[in-house]
């Protein structure tokens, strides 16, 4: 052992609210425990996304902890918060959990490797420093692997080629340049209402249209606590018991149990209130059969095409003929977006229409025509929920690396530990509701999960815990046979990673929803860690 290796219960790798949490339960249960990060400062993705128009589509107050001592002395200023107050949030949140002397930043763990003799971690980071822990605690988040196409010509592109979530720290000059985003995910999205405001010429590149949703933003008072306390007990009391971790859960009916002017209002009514209310508190079998989804799909098709003048945009972003199964490709939160679209400097290109054939010094190449930029935006996504955790070089029993362990496909139990690799566990993860599930509500589930596991095996005296392989495969088959249930295989999305070449088609996300999971993970607790190996 060498002097400049720090010897810990648990390392923590991520300083979102997954690792942040940990790093606060575990010190209070008593563990030597540090937290890295690549990043110089706390935020997880909100860390990274500074983009303009970046902020959370999950409603205040789920999106936080729960800790009254967090909320009872924070005011938001708006019901949906930019990723800047975001970071401040966080910064209140170090301040008061004392959390930054137990903190290395511009850390970026680049291997670990389980010591069977000593059953151990050994950890090293891109700068040299060097760990040795019981415990590695993974929190790279569900979006920390960026993906940028393969595309002919990038190198060349003589302006300003930028993926959103390196966004510069300076923030360039924008104001009537010609400018183009490539996608229309969440950060598409939420890129195209600002920078079409500010260019000259504004170009949205658009593969498969976005199912999009009003935001309906509030804004708050920093001086009052507009959120009444019997708000944040009645959220933080429900969202457990909710799908995705909210306080609303899907209608108790079924579509057609209504007749077409009931479900109108049912409807109406959704979409009045905002946020993700017409996607999750939908009727319960929207997202299971076909008539049901595109009933959805009518009522928000005509919603859009209404706010869309041209007729060309309107088939292009709210086709006539459903596209895929909505709710099954992650819906975005919108504010203005399709208004844009009937602004003189706005174009719209379809790349199934017109594919990008490569891009030139002078911009972006299509069948049709070459588009000019001074400013290229990639807002193209990221190798999600795998990607971040196979870019560390993690090396478990008999060293096997998890990325070749995963090169078929996700292997997990529980969403949070993988068979052969003893002692590691990982948060917002594959085959957990992580995409599903608001955040916070991940965080504090399965943070008070790994908190049971090492409180168990120090009281008992074990050292060594592994999934068992049989109960990982039937994690697995659970998965997919939920996920087989709905039309969300049907649809090419990242939940079923899609979005990244050569990546295996699979489900990535459990849709059991909270509740069940939540009461998985307290049954495996209750009954001793069953489908583990303890030692």
């Amino acid at each position: 052992m060498t002097v400049n290796t720090t010897v810990l219960d648990a390392l923590i790798v991520g300083g979102g609210f997954g690792g942040v949490y940990q790093l606060k339960r575990l010190r209070e249960e008593g563990y030597n425990v540090k937290l890295v990060d690549m990043a110089s400062d706390y935020g997880g993705v909100w860390f990274w996304n500074r983009y303009p128009g970046a902020r959370v589509d999950s409603a205040i107050p789920h999106y936080e902890f729960s800790d009254p001592e967090l909320w009872r002395d924070w005011n938001w200023t708006q019901r949906f918060p930019g990723s800047a107050e975001l970071r401040e949030y966080f910064s209140y949140v170090a301040e008061k959990w004392d959390l930054r002397k137990d903190t290395f930043f511009n850390t970026h763990v680049s291997k670990a490797v389980w010591n069977e003799e000593t059953n151990k971690w050994e950890i090293g980071s891109k700068d040299g420093k060097k760990f040795v822990a019981r415990y590695l605690l993974l929190n790279t988040g569900f979006a920390a692997k960026r993906h940028t196409p393969d595309w002919k010509g990038i190198d060349k592109f003589g302006g300003l080629w930028i993926h959103p979530s390196y966004w510069p720290t300076k923030e360039p000059d924008l104001k009537g340049k010609n400018i183009a985003v490539i996608g229309t995910g969440s950060t598409g999205v939420q890129l195209a209402q600002e920078l079409s405001q500010v260019a000259s010429e504004f170009v949205l590149f658009q593969r498969t249209p976005n199912m999009a949703l009003p935001m309906k933003q509030i804004e708050y008072s920093r001086n009052d606590k507009s959120i009444s306390e019997e708000r944040y007990n009645e959220v933080f009391k429900g969202r457990h018991a909710s799908f995705g971790g909210f306080d609303f859960n899907f209608y108790p009916r079924d579509t057609f149990s209504d007749d077409p002017e009931t479900r109108r209002a049912v409807y109406e009514e959704l979409w009045s209130h905002g946020d993700f209310k017409f996607w999750l508190a939908n009727y319960q079998d929207m997202i299971f059969r076909e008539d049901a989804n595109a009933e959805a799909y009518k009522f928000w098709k005509s919603k859009v095409r209404s706010r869309v003048k041209d007729p060309r945009c309107q088939e292009i972003l709210a086709p006539e003929k459903q596209p895929y199964s909505f709710g099954c490709k992650r819906i975005s939160l919108e504010n203005g977006f399709y208004e844009i679209f009937n602004q003189s400097n706005v174009s719209l290109v379809d790349v199934n229409a017109t594919p990008v054939v490569e891009v030139t010094e002078r911009g972006i190449k299509t069948t049709e025509r070459e588009w000019e930029f001074d400013v290229v935006v990639c807002a193209t996504g990221f190798d999600a929920t795998t990607g971040g955790l196979k870019d560390i070089n993690t090396q478990g029993v008999s060293g096997v690396k998890l990325a070749d362990k995963w090169e078929t496909g996700a292997k997990t139990y529980l969403g949070m530990a993988v068979a052969g690799f003893p002692n590691m566990f990982f948060t917002y993860g594959p085959q957990a509701p992580t995409a599903l599930c608001n955040g916070p509500t991940c965080a504090e589930s399965q943070g008070e999960f790994i908190v049971e596991v090492m409180k168990y095996m120090s009281t008992h005296g074990r050292h060594k815990i592994d999934a068992c392989e049989a109960a990982e495969a039937e994690w697995g088959a659970k998965v997919r046979d939920i996920a087989n249930a709905s039309l969300l295989p049907n649809t090419k999305s990242w939940y079923m990673g899609d979005n990244i070449p050569g990546k295996p088609r699979e489900c990535l996300i459990y849709l059991g929803g909270v509740p069940t999971y939540t009461k998985t993970l307290k049954d495996c607790t209750e009954n001793d860690f069953e489908g583990f190996q303890l030692k």
